[in-house]
């Protein structure tokens, strides 16, 4: 009898093993087991309890470092990017995309097939087939449609695909996992999914990720992603703080006497605040009191130097659903209670007191805070082109045109100057100069710069110290240069050399006539040829002294009295 209960306890545990040996979602997906409290308070609508089996056989499970990672993508490794709009206002919804990052030269077409890109080499040459995974042939190709030969189309959990999914391109299975429940859902090489967080816990979460691809009747893991969140039941607050004449807004160093600009930004990705009435509540720190607000913009001047801190507060009424009230064991002393009202209480003050009917719809206050330290310091307020004028020369100088600019300024006094000089429009930046600024009391300086050639200018010029940066604009009209000492010289040359053509000419003339009225006997035959050569020689007889005809004809000659 001992035996046979043996045998049939060894029965029993071998009827058991396939069940115990069973993968379940969080042995896939879970680093740790969530526990049913957790489950059962962080229920979410649509999604799955990861206690369910996992079908190992049509998606097997490959532990890091296994070597069957190395061929489930052709072509290389698959990269999953998982990312959030977290944080999450409790009540709101949140919103998870993956995305693929495929091999080089690889891309996604538009009937979601995974093509080699044109024109792009990876180090192996063009391919010869130029799909990577051509999903639509083997569709095409596959199983007759007739239901009984699909079973393949199901998720890991045994749930059959959508009848759309094979006109949509989906040929990648994602299985998303949280708060110990899962999400299946197929799609190309990006997929989101969106999920209301009104019955999440507060606080940091995990949400995870795998995705597979089909590989002939089963399906191999081509990625994992992991990505933590947070769920607050505070309003998430970010301000920008903007100053003029501000050099560095980001290390929250302002200037007395000039308007700050706060500017309010609500992160509520899913518009779940906007039919709710937001108020700002704003404390400067200066003892100028609480401002009340209902705009999300507000200016405000520190009139002292110093540190100051910045307190900001933003309410906003969220409706939802009234839970059903608390029922309390009424107290013998006390008299008839009066009628109750509904009450609101900041989130984190205590718990909400409602009353009324269970179902109907309530408004919860939520508040979210935003504070920071600033620093008031002395700067540049104002700077002003008071006077231009045009530099001249004592004598003309060749190259640019210079101008002065006489400039004033209110506030500290600067240690830098920077000119900007751009075409008439201000848009096409030409020159650019900075120089020590020489600044006397009280504040006025004279900048000297060049231009090139005559015209319209927009000039832009700013004042600079260690916290404050003032600019001005201006528009100058440069007149044209009168001309240098090289181009006097050239138009000088030009003159002497026309006079000399004149005199030349002249004396040509006065030869010619003289030559018409007498001919010397011995130039008959002394002087041969034409042209030059004739003038020349009759010029040398006329001017030269050493000729024989300045003396009257025939005079000098041997026996002639």
């Amino acid at each position: 009898m001992k035996r046979l209960y043996c045998f049939l306890g060894f029965l029993l545990l071998a009827a058991r093993l396939p069940l115990d040996a069973a993968k379940r979602f969080h042995d896939v997906l879970g680093n740790e087991r969530t526990s049913g409290f957790t489950r059962e308070h962080n229920r979410l609508n649509g999604w799955s309890s990861d206690e369910n089996e996992w079908n190992e056989n049509l998606y097997p499970v490959w532990k890091r470092g296994d070597p069957r990672w190395n061929d489930s993508w052709k072509g290389g490794h698959v990269r999953a990017v998982l990312t959030s709009d977290s944080p999450a206002l409790v009540g709101s919804n949140i919103t998870f995309v993956v995305t693929l990052v495929l091999p080089r030269c690889q891309k996604e077409d538009d009937s979601g097939n995974i093509i080699y890109e044109k024109n792009c080499r990876n180090g192996t040459g063009p391919p010869s087939d130029p799909y990577v995974y051509n999903w639509t042939a083997w569709e095409e190709d596959g199983d007759p449609g007739n239901g009984t030969h699909r079973s393949y189309h199901v998720f890991p959990d045994g749930r059959p695909f959508p009848h759309h999914h094979r006109r949509r391109g989906w040929n990648l299975v994602y299985v998303f996992h949280t708060l110990g429940q899962y999400y299946q859902k197929l799609g190309r090489c990006s997929a989101s999914v969106s999920v209301n967080t009104a019955d999440m816990t507060v606080g940091p979460q995990l949400m995870e990720v795998a995705v597979y691809r089909r590989r002939g009747r089963t399906y191999v893991p081509v990625a994992k992603a992991k990505d933590a969140y947070v769920v607050t039941d505070k309003i998430p607050v970010s301000v920008t703080m903007s100053q003029k004449n501000d050099r560095n807004a980001s290390d929250e160093t302002f200037l007395r006497d000039i308007p700050i600009v706060f500017d309010v930004f609500i992160h509520d990705p899913s518009h779940f605040l906007n039919e709710s009435a937001i108020n700002y509540k704003w404390n400067f720190g200066d003892n100028t009191g609480l401002f009340v607000s209902i705009n999300d913009t507000l200016n405000h001047t520190y009139v002292l130097n110093g540190s100051f801190s910045l307190n900001l507060t933003v309410q906003a009424l969220v409706p939802g659903p009234c839970p059903s009230p608390t029922p309390r064991p009424p107290k013998p002393t006390t008299p008839r209670p009066p009628k109750p009202t509904r009450s609101l209480s900041p989130a984190g003050d205590g718990p909400l007191q409602w009353a009324g009917t269970p179902g109907e719809h309530c408004q919860i206050l939520r508040d979210g805070d935003f504070t920071a330290r600033l620093t008031i310091v002395d700067g540049i307020l104002e700077v002003n082109i008071i006077e231009t004028t045009e530099v001249v020369m004592p004598m003309p100088q060749p190259g640019d045109s210079l101008m002065d600019f006489v400039v004033t300024c209110r506030g500290t006094n600067p240690t830098e100057v920077c000119t900007i000089v751009a075409d008439p429009t201000c848009q096409v930046a030409q020159n650019t100069v900075c120089s020590p600024a020489d600044v006397g009391d009280p504040c006025l300086l004279t900048v000297r710069r060049a231009f090139t050639g005559s015209g319209t200018y927009c000039l832009n010029l700013t004042l600079g110290d260690n916290a404050s940066l003032a600019l001005t604009s201006t528009l100058v009209s440069v007149p044209g240069r009168n001309p240098g000492p090289s181009v006097s010289m050239a138009n000088g040359a030009l003159v002497s050399i026309g006079c000399l053509a004149v005199i030349v000419t002249a004396i040509a003339l006065l030869v010619y006539k003289k030559r018409k009225e007498y001919n010397p006997i011995e130039n008959s035959t002394g002087i041969k040829g034409n042209g030059l050569n004739v003038f020349l020689e009759q010029a040398k007889v006329k001017f030269c002294p050493g000729s024989q005809e300045k003396d009257p004809l025939l005079k000098n000659q041997p026996g002639v009295p």
